[in-house]
């Protein structure tokens, strides 16, 4: 996602490129092409105009700073803007002085709203927070079951009267067991509807009055694009919320609702969810999604989803194995499937800054070599995964390895080569040096390596501006995480 938006935000930038400072003559051109871009994001037309004429507005009223590129002084305006559309700091969800926390959990059949339910008692969960979720739809077929079975799965308890009884008591008797349990944080799931009807909201506004949800939260599909913003504002007339939960973020939607849903009811998104896991639940953060738009990558994210997968011991044992050139095949498979626990390939890499360049048939490339490498590696016996050097020398070896993982001995041949480079690469990085990805993942090379085309913004070294043609600073010394 985004991806579209960030390569036509990008030809705003060049318009600006060359130009002494920003001006009524050369800032059109722009601002037409950012008016563009957020348009073909499906982002509400009304979000749309204000966003360009605030735009205007503070560009031509922007002082000149010294050092800094017209088109590197737009992007900081632009980023700005995005903050202010979107909320400019995360908004957790609310904790009651006294227990339990209700939260009503709202919106349309589709949307993921008994997922959403179940992603966030497990995020709070992790918060230690004990939590209990209720199930009041009672209209759609094995709705209860599926909350029963998503409770099972994350070990969280599910109060539900079947199928036959009143959401409105459903939600009352839930809130008072949780009460007398000591609950922290109960989430009531409400029916969804194919379409905003009176019964439907007149059964939420009573289980609202009822309950007295601390936070009403809409569960909206990112995927519905600007039409997200009508359905918060129906919604928000109507009931009232207090946030936004947007979903299947990961999908191929094109980002509108990201840039509509705060701007039009007022209400903070304060929850994503980038997957079909039960852990594909994030706190949504105004900054990292701003600067992902713009292609400068979201390291914060992705530092925290490696906090969430890494001890700390054993990064400290493996970053000392890398920087000695001692890391091995068992090494390697480890971080393999540390890699898969954080999520796909392709989520991972585009949150790195300046990845968001490669096209989705590199990432492909990248998970098939890396499903071959680990097929491979489980050919090895133990001492050939912690001694590449024997593959090296025998050819014997490598034609049992490749009969074993169906592959030719020449498949085999490569992998031992590029694990080699790749080590050596590893060696160089923990010793502040940054050379190009080898082969073994698809051809992935970094961007600055490529030779045949420039730096994308956020890649290591960048100071502000898309494509600038500044040499990446080297560190004298740096540690860094090592072992993604």
């Amino acid at each position: 996602m985004f991806e579209a938006l960030a390569d036509r935000l990008e030809g705003a930038w060049k318009k600006l490129r060359g130009q002494d400072k920003i001006s009524q003559s050369n800032i059109e051109e722009a601002l037409r092409e950012v008016r563009r871009a957020l348009l073909e994001a499906d982002v509400n037309l009304q979000v749309v105009k204000d966003f360009v004429t605030e735009v205007e507005t503070k560009a031509l009223g922007s002082e000149v700073i010294a050092g800094v590129r017209p088109d590197q002084q737009f992007i900081k305006i632009v980023y700005d803007e995005l903050l202010e559309v979107m909320g400019e700091e995360n908004v957790p969800l609310a904790q009651a002085d006294q227990s339990p926390t209700v939260v009503l959990m709202a919106g349309l059949q589709g949307t993921g709203k008994t997922t959403a339910t179940a992603k966030l008692a497990l995020h709070l969960r992790k918060l230690e927070r004990s939590c209990l979720m209720v199930a009041t739809d009672v209209y759609r077929p094995a709705a209860i079951d599926q909350l029963v079975t998503l409770g099972k799965q994350i070990d969280v308890p599910v109060f539900e009267l079947g199928s036959d009884a009143d959401p409105v008591e459903i939600a009352r008797q839930g809130v008072e067991h949780g009460k007398a349990e000591g609950i922290d944080t109960v989430i009531i799931d409400t029916a969804g509807r194919l379409q905003i009807d009176e019964d439907m909201m007149a059964e939420l506004a009573g289980i609202k009055e009822t309950v007295q949800p601390h936070e009403t939260l809409l569960v909206v599909d990112a995927m519905t694009g600007q039409e997200a913003a009508n359905l918060t504002r129906t919604f928000h007339e109507q009931i009232g919320i207090t946030g936004a939960i947007l979903t299947k973020l990961d999908g191929d939607s094109r980002g509108g609702a990201a840039l509509s849903v705060r701007h039009i009811s007022g209400a903070p998104i304060k929850f994503v969810g980038v997957g079909e896991k039960v852990e594909a639940l994030q706190p949504f953060y105004p900054e990292r999604m701003a600067s992902r738009i713009l292609g400068m990558g979201d390291v914060l994210t992705l530092v925290e989803k490696a906090q969430e997968e890494i001890d700390l011991a054993d990064a400290q044992k493996m970053q000392e194995k890398i920087l000695a050139a001692n890391f091995d095949f068992t090494d390697f498979l480890k971080q393999m499937r540390l890699l898969k626990n954080m999520g796909s390939l392709g989520g991972i890499i585009k949150l790195i800054p300046g990845m968001n360049k490669l096209s989705d048939d590199q990432l492909r490339q990248g998970e098939t070599q890396l499903k071959r490498c680990e097929a491979m590696i489980n050919s090895m016996t133990r001492q050939e995964r912690q001694n590449p050097d024997l593959l090296a020398s025998s050819p014997s070896r490598r034609r049992r390895i490749a009969n074993g993982a169906g592959y030719k001995e020449t498949d085999v041949s490569k992998l031992v080569s590029d694990f080699q480079r790749m080590r050596n690469m590893m060696q160089q990085m923990g010793q502040g040096r940054f050379p190009g990805m080898p082969g073994m993942f698809g051809g992935m090379d970094s961007p600055a390596a490529a030779g045949n085309r420039p730096a994308p913004p956020g890649w290591r070294g960048y100071t502000g501006g898309a494509g600038s043609k500044k040499k990446p600073k080297k560190d004298k010394k740096k540690k860094g995480f090592g072992t993604l």
